[in-house]
């Protein structure tokens, strides 16, 4: 499935379940890329405007760019009346904004789909030009894969019964040089701990949102949730279990 169309069927349980950013994040990266009330930033593959929400609430004018027309869609429902939202359909290679129009670029939880040296030449033409620091800050939710018996648990399910894990998983950026390529050097890097806490309705929720999952109508799809329910019984502690993340920023200029 095309990484434009796979989060198609998981619209709602996306918004309503994926992990949002704490308030440090948005402070780092505001301060690092000079940021104020009244920038102007692209957010890239920005989804169902979970991290755009953030970027307006601290009074930027916000161009979310997405390829994907239901979680558009879903951001437009959400965000579409809230002052400084703008909602284009485009991609990190081909955005249709407007050459040196924003102050700077961030990606939440979607460089792992762009077409590294496309999205860089983009960008490099959307932006305006400035003196010094960074201009674009990727961001990530990476969730801890082990140290508990549930994020244990859930990592080796996600290694037997799901799709595509091991393919699409986010971390294999981190080692396959597309950053080097985007950022044309190693970039800054910068991260902070967070976390969800979930009982069984929004831990199932939270699963479903992942595209590696298996969908309803998939074979492995019974298999996948009647295995998180024992991992989820078996591991809860007072009816709630945990996922850890590592919020990583990376971060450079263009």
């Amino acid at each position: 499935m095309h990484a434009d169309s796979r989060f198609s069927d998981r619209v709602v349980d996306y918004a309503k379940h994926r992990p949002g950013y704490p308030a440090e994040v948005i402070d780092f990266i505001l301060r690092e890329l000079g940021l104020e009330r009244g920038s102007v930033v692209a957010d890239l593959g920005s989804g169902t405007g979970i991290f755009s929400a953030l970027l307006l609430d601290r009074g930027l004018e916000v161009h979310a760019v997405e390829p994907n027309g239901p979680m558009r869609a879903a951001a437009e429902g959400a965000l579409g009346a809230r002052e400084g939202f703008r909602s284009h359909d485009g991609s990190a290679e081909r955005t249709g904004l407007p050459s040196a129009s924003v102050d700077a670029v961030v990606a939440a939880q979607a460089f792992h789909w762009f077409d590294p040296l496309p999205a860089r030449a983009e960008c490099q033409r959307v932006l305006r030009p400035t003196t010094a620091g960074a201009n674009v800050a990727l961001v990530w939710n990476a969730r801890r894969e082990s140290g508990t018996p549930f994020l244990d648990g859930y990592e080796r399910l996600l290694r037997t019964t799901s799709v595509d894990y091991g393919e699409v998983r986010h971390q294999s950026v981190l080692t396959s040089g597309a950053l080097e390529s985007f950022f044309g050097a190693t970039p800054s890097r910068w991260s902070t701990p967070s976390e969800q806490v979930f009982d069984w309705d929004g831990l199932r929720g939270r699963a479903a949102s992942s595209s590696y999952v298996p969908a309803a109508g998939d074979p492995r799809h019974d298999a996948f949730f009647a295995g998180l329910r024992e991992l989820f019984d078996r591991t809860n502690q007072s009816g709630l279990v945990r996922f850890e993340y590592d919020v990583d920023v990376q971060y450079g200029r263009l």
